[in-house]
């Protein structure tokens, strides 16, 4: 592998200098395995040189790492942005060479490496709470990312302990490294406090985290391309676990979960600081318009918003409201007012008439002022690419709808525990709650429907609900003719657009390795 798994303390020292933890001052020279790993302080260092990887600009603060998702119906882009990573993902066209695919390859990578820096040292400490945590930590990271990486790009190698940049591994079978996943997933619930206020605050992990993280897994493992359906029971085990915790619950306006941080409803978030020099650019101008500009001059970046069809096809309810941005505010040549039309009007044409995403424009809220898109119902005030909002990764919601399609399918149909899973995420979107007496097929089609609005445009939940259930003819067919056009050579082949092409660089160093399928 092209990768350098083994990273220099030296290195992961001067990236921790630059973020929120503070170690002593070492001359870099004399960093070494075995002066380096002494106290708890050092180990807590690593680990935020794992966090720090992963909110940096090029990590999860921006919406780079979305762009593999983008085949999904709930994202598209205007094609002439001038960005032609996400269209050629859209069109399930995109190239070994694509601009951005390094980057979305490397950011899991680098994850799993600084993670093999932990748990290849962590016992040179003494046991205690802390270490737990640090490992734990390690273990829930390093799974994360094999599950991201093994979602898009199918076999992988597996590399738990630091290597040498020099290593060539062989790709492994996609079963085995969900076998790898599922190990460090149960070793860290092993380890992980239940729950921590502290640790969710601190963005760390906690049981929980991983146990929503395992269901998921376990739920992906009864689907494609394994399609191992013991794995259903286990998927419901595990998500149930998590709601009878009784430690989370649904925030009630949808709004509020994108404008506030460690809400009730929030089981692992990635944090960001901007005056730390960590902001969160997925929030703000990069939901607005182009055809917006706000009385401060900045205008709408128009990074992503969702398939026109996806739209129209979401259920009339508060969650619809809340979730996408229908009418587009025009600013006056006086600066100051605005007309408000609506998003298929003529007069706007950047966006080719679709509508935004409103849950990702505000950002943080504090003190009733955005930090990202501040505006009112008539105006803009003023529109901010960076924000503190945190992403979160993991929210109560996936429990409970995990939980509903597992414990459907796991047995002979829906149960009434299952039914009150889903209907309460039915009932904060102001839906009506689901009738009984579906089938099992019809209960978990609908609960899969649920999960492409509550979490549209969030983290590749569409796209991966998409793939594991095989179902990309039938959201192509539902495209509209305003979408990016699909190449004929694509839609004869859809089904080895399921994963994305594993990079051309990557391929170069490592000769052995066979392309991916289609690409």
């Amino acid at each position: 592998m092209k990768l350098n798994i083994f990273i220099p303390f030296a290195i992961m020292a001067a990236l921790i200098s630059a973020g929120c933890s503070k170690l002593k001052e070492t001359p870099l020279a004399t960093l070494t395995p075995g002066t380096y790993f002494k106290t708890e302080a050092d180990l807590d260092a690593s680990v935020a040189a794992i966090y720090q990887n992963m909110v940096a600009d090029a990590g999860y603060a921006f919406d780079y790492p979305t762009y593999p998702y983008f085949g999904g119906d709930d994202l598209t882009t205007n094609p002439a942005n001038g960005k032609s990573s996400q269209p050629e993902w859209d069109q399930l066209n995109a190239s070994p060479s694509n601009g951005q695919i390094n980057s979305d390859w490397q950011t899991p990578w680098t994850a799993i490496r600084n993670a093999n820096v932990v748990t290849d040292n962590y016992q040179k400490i003494p046991p205690s709470a802390a270490r737990n945590q640090a490992v734990g930590d390690a273990l829930f990271v390093r799974a994360w990312s094999y599950f991201i990486l093994v979602r898009t790009y199918g076999p992988i190698p597996i590399i738990i302990t630091a290597e040498p940049a020099t290593y060539r591994p062989q790709r492994d079978s996609v079963a085995k490294v969900y076998t790898q996943i599922v190990s460090d997933l149960q070793a860290a619930i092993g380890i992980l406090p239940p729950y921590s206020g502290v640790a969710q605050a601190s963005g760390r992990a906690t049981q929980n985290a991983a146990r929503t993280l395992l269901a998921e897994v376990y739920l992906t493992m009864a689907t494609w391309p394994l399609n191992q359906a013991s794995n259903y029971a286990l998927a419901a085990a595990e998500s149930d676990s998590v709601i009878l915790s009784g430690q989370y619950s649904l925030v009630p306006d949808y709004g509020q979960v994108f404008t506030t941080n460690e809400n009730s409803e929030s089981v692992f978030a990635l944090h960001f600081n901007v005056a730390g020099g960590a902001p969160n650019r997925l929030f703000g101008d990069c939901a607005g318009d182009w055809d917006e500009v706000g009385m401060d001059g900045n205008f709408g970046w128009e990074e992503f918003y969702p398939e026109l069809n996806f739209f129209l096809a979401a259920t009339p309810c508060t969650r619809t409201n809340e979730e996408f941005y229908t009418q587009i505010k025009l600013i006056r040549p006086d600066k100051v007012t605005f007309d408000i039309v609506p998003y298929n009007s003529p007069r706007c044409v950047a966006a080719l008439q679709h509508p935004q995403y409103r849950k990702f424009r505000a950002g943080l809220v504090v003190g009733g002022v955005a930090t990202g898109i501040n505006e009112t119902d008539s105006t803009i005030i003023s529109m901010n690419p960076s924000t503190n909002k945190t992403t979160d990764i993991f929210r109560y919601p996936m429990a409970l709808l995990c939980y509903a399609e597992a414990s459907d399918m796991a047995g002979g149909g829906p149960t009434a525990a299952g039914y009150a899973a889903l209907n309460l995420v039915r009932a904060r979107a102001g839906e009506a709650p689901m009738a009984a007496g579906l089938s099992q097929i019809a209960f978990r089609d609908t609960v899969v429907f649920e999960r492409a609005y509550e979490f549209a445009a969030e983290y590749g939940m569409r796209w991966y609900d998409i793939q594991r259930l095989q179902i990309l003819p039938k959201v192509v067919a539902a495209r509209s003719p305003l979408e990016i056009p699909i190449p004929a050579s694509s839609m004869a082949a859809l089904q080895t657009k399921y994963y994305s092409p594993i990079p051309l660089n990557e391929m170069l160093v490592n000769p052995t390795w066979t392309q991916n399928p289609g690409y």
